[in-house]
């Protein structure tokens, strides 16, 4: 019996997320602070968030960028070996 995991861990991330900025919402809704108060608040919040996803960007592409250099080196071992079969086989092919 196969498992069917329709949610992905994407999804389940995405519903973690919705629930953390709504119960944020109704906390500062509620919360005994001035308007200029949670003003600041919200802007160091949302410069923190942006240098986390700054971060979490640059990690991706470097994530991406080694992930491409292990497929580049993996197709040039291939047609390595494949030259290296192929000149085998025609040495013993004349011989």
């Amino acid at each position: 019996m196969s498992r069917d995991n329709g949610a992905g861990a994407g999804s389940v991330m995405l519903a973690f997320l919705v629930g953390t900025v709504a119960g944020a919402a109704v906390a500062l809704l509620y919360a005994p602070a001035t308007g200029r108060e949670t003003r600041e608040f919200l802007g160091e919040k949302a410069r923190e968030g942006r240098d986390r996803a700054t971060e979490a960007a640059a990690k991706g592409r470097e994530v991406i960028g080694r992930g491409r250099e292990t497929v580049a080196t993996a197709l040039e071992r291939g047609r390595e070996a494949y030259q290296q079969a192929r000149s085998a086989s025609t040495s013993r092919e004349g011989a």
